[in-house]
């Protein structure tokens, strides 16, 4: 049985490094505000997700404290 090679994992913040830097001269209004929908959404999520990590770090933090 043979295995193929992995492809290499993408850095951390790669596809935003992408992101920033894609033509949007292509884009029509539609697709713009359509772009936008979808990047609110992800910085809602990304919002949760840090508000999550926050809230667990202030309870440790609360039972180690002395």
């Amino acid at each position: 049985m043979s295995e193929d090679a992995a492809e290499p994992r993408a850095a951390r913040g790669a596809a935003l490094f992408a992101l920033e830097r894609e033509d949007l001269d292509t884009y029509g209004v539609v697709e713009l505000s359509e772009r936008i929908e979808r990047l609110t959404a992800e910085i809602e999520r990304t919002k949760v997700k840090l508000d999550k990590k926050q809230s667990g770090r202030s309870e440790a933090d609360a039972l180690f404290k002395f």
